[in-house]
């Protein structure tokens, strides 16, 4: 099998930080591969050689001839001053240019532009491309072509940038935190995108149901040295906890040996002499060897927590508004002790502002927020802290305690606390500036836990952690007496902690659901499948209603419902239709796009009120 990209023996350090050495690995052609590493260990660096963004110190890089390469950074590079279609169809494959020209002409109602484009999609049978377009543009909801650059949100930039590596359709993707900023349907759509289509795939997530569903070859970099794993992310788990076991116990017998050999030559003079030497140079190989036990992390953060009363938080009829946009309404709920609740919900449905309700950095318009006084909040925010960069890890975690308190009465250090987070003791002693991003978001997750909180509220805190680092926050939170609020995206984790959640549906309506995310989501698709098949089922005669909280005026908007969605669907296919045959002029062409434009808003509104009364009938 011949690859597309193969790494040589290559070798990266920052001074006199060694973050690999002399690893190999290929890539080969449908091969759908994940990148596993703890934080700085090197997994954004080895992207960006791979992507000639960078260069190893030492060893090659091969690519197969005429390779393209798609790449997602963290941090996508965009210009401000340029719309969304500018920067999402920006290709050099002539079928995107040409989509973006057409829908420039069509923005533009250029009449003339859209006839003769018209004419060059059906030469170069571009439109089903441009239907494959759309959809990607609509599931990761970019709606709004000709909106600057410069007004998106973080999300949505990264969003477009997304969109723009998929639209390219390159020979291989290497995509960086794809999951970042993405909710969790467009999380589950890009797991079923991936699935589906023939790519060749590197990427680095933290995810690891998507890793679990969409991986088949897992690359793992620890200790500077590369594993390869032909599998997905269970089989890796399963073969890493393998080797680590295996690598211990060789490691033991050495240690065993090491003692023994320690003693003869402590007590045998003749160990000194040349007939012994051999002997002497086998005891350094041996203490060397057994200097290398895999260390992993096995403690638990059992962290004292002030006790808490038995009023936790009180929410009372509260109402919050931006403008048009409603977030809470007549909103009330009363927390417990030990709770762990998660939020989910679409973008700018309101999770954060609610975090920032019952926190008190944002007024409620009506209504209270009311705490127990025996609670201690920690809260955790997307948009994190900033450092003194010029500050030593461990000058800044001894700022909020030298010494934390353990729920057995015994206490650890400074230093120890951080080793339980992963940080050594050559990391402590390093400047914060020389920290990644993950690196950074876990001494900044430390500093709140250090606050010894009993209600802890976490804003996305799986955004840009390692795996290792995930593992140990779940075991603390599992430990956790306190409550717990958690807004995320990462199903594995919410899975893990929380025991029901907040579905924020948008408008203010917030769904109380007692289970975690995967029992959730079950229950959410058995329901849209069931009101798919009754919508789409054919009333073969008018049904006699004798429910009594079924109105005759509820009835008869009924009645008149199925028919008018009936028409709705049938003009719906006829634009569709039209839209497609592209044997229309450019000006009816345009008008019919408007027409089917509000056409599925209206479908949308009356699918929805045929919904509610449907639920009412039965």
């Amino acid at each position: 099998m011949s690859s597309l990209i193969q790494a040589k023996n290559i070798t990266k350090s920052f001074g006199d930080l060694i973050l690999f050495k002399d690893i190999s690995f290929s890539i080969h052609k449908n091969q759908k591969v994940a990148l596993i590493a703890k934080n700085g260990a090197g997994k954004s660096t080895i992207l960006n050689i791979l992507t000639q963004n960078d260069t190893p110190d030492s060893g090659e890089i091969s690519f197969k001839n005429d390779i393209n390469i798609g790449f997602l950074e963290q941090q996508p590079k965009l210009n401000p001053q340029n719309t969304v279609i500018e920067e999402t169809f920006n290709s050099k494959n002539k079928t995107v240019k040409l989509i973006k020209e057409y829908e420039q002409a069509l923005n533009n109602n250029n009449t003339d532009l859209i006839s003769q484009l018209s004419e060059d999609m059906d030469r170069q049978n571009a439109w089903d491309y441009e239907v494959k377009i759309k959809q990607i543009l609509s599931k990761l909801d970019i709606t709004n072509f000709f909106q600057k650059i410069e007004t998106l949100s973080g999300g949505q930039k990264r969003r477009v940038a997304l969109a723009r590596v998929l639209i390219n359709e390159p020979n291989i993707l290497i995509l960086d935190e794809p999951t970042n900023h993405l909710n969790l349907e467009m999380i589950e759509w890009l797991e079923d995108f991936l699935n589906s289509a023939n790519i060749t795939l590197l990427m680095v997530t933290h995810d690891r149901y998507f890793l679990d569903r969409v991986c088949n070859k897992i690359i793992e970099i620890d200790d500077k040295k590369l594993y390869t794993y032909n599998g997905n992310y269970s089989y890796f788990l399963e073969k890493r906890y393998e080797r680590i076991k295996n690598k211990n116990a060789e490691l033991e017998k050495a240690k065993n040996l090491l003692r023994k050999e320690q003693d003869w030559i402590n007590r045998t003079p003749m160990a000194r002499t040349s007939k012994a030497k051999y002997r002497i140079e086998a005891f350094s190989k041996l203490k060397e060897k057994a200097s290398g036990k895999i260390k992993e992390q096995n403690i638990r953060l059992d962290i004292a927590t002030t006790r808490l009363g038995k009023k936790i938080l009180n929410i009372k009829h509260v109402y919050k508004n931006f403008g048009e946009l409603k977030i809470l309404n007549d909103f009330s709920y009363n927390f417990s002790k030990g709770e762990k609740i998660g939020i989910i919900g679409k973008n700018g449905t309101g999770k954060t502002s609610f975090l920032n309700i019952i926190t008190n950095e944002i007024k409620p318009d009506k209504g209270f927020v009311d705490f127990g006084e025996t609670v201690v909040v920690g809260y955790y925010k997307q948009e994190g802290i900033k450092f003194k960069e010029n500050q030593k890890v461990i000058d800044y975690i001894k700022e909020f305690a030298e010494v934390i308190k353990l729920k057995n009465g015994s206490s650890v250090s400074a230093s120890q606390f951080l080793q339980y987070f992963l940080f050594t003791p050559q990391m402590q002693y390093s400047k914060i500036e020389k920290l990644s991003g993950g690196e950074k978001r876990r001494l900044y997750l430390m500093s709140i836990l250090m606050k010894n909180p009993n209600f802890l509220i976490l804003d996305e805190p799986t955004n840009d952690l390692d795996i290792m680092t995930l593992h140990v926050l779940e075991d603390y939170l599992q430990n956790f007496e306190g409550t717990v609020i958690i807004v995320s995206h990462d199903r594995y984790f919410m899975d893990n902690i929380v025991d029901h959640l907040f579905v924020f549906n948008g408008n203010a309506d917030i769904n109380d659901f007692a289970g975690n995310y995967s029992q959730y989501r079950k229950e959410y698709l058995k329901k849209i499948k069931h009101q798919k098949q009754k919508l789409t089922k054919k009333v073969s005669k008018p049904k006699t209603i004798t429910n009594k909280k079924f109105s005759f005026k509820e009835k008869y908007e009924f009645d008149l419902l199925e028919k008018e969605l009936e028409k709705l669907n049938k003009r719906k296919a006829e634009l569709e239709k039209l839209i497609t045959s592209n044997k229309t002029t450019p000006q009816e062409l345009i008008k019919n796009s408007e027409e089917l434009g509000e056409l599925l808003t209206l479908l949308d509104k009356k699918e929805m009120r045929w919904l509610e009364l449907s639920e009412l009938k039965n």
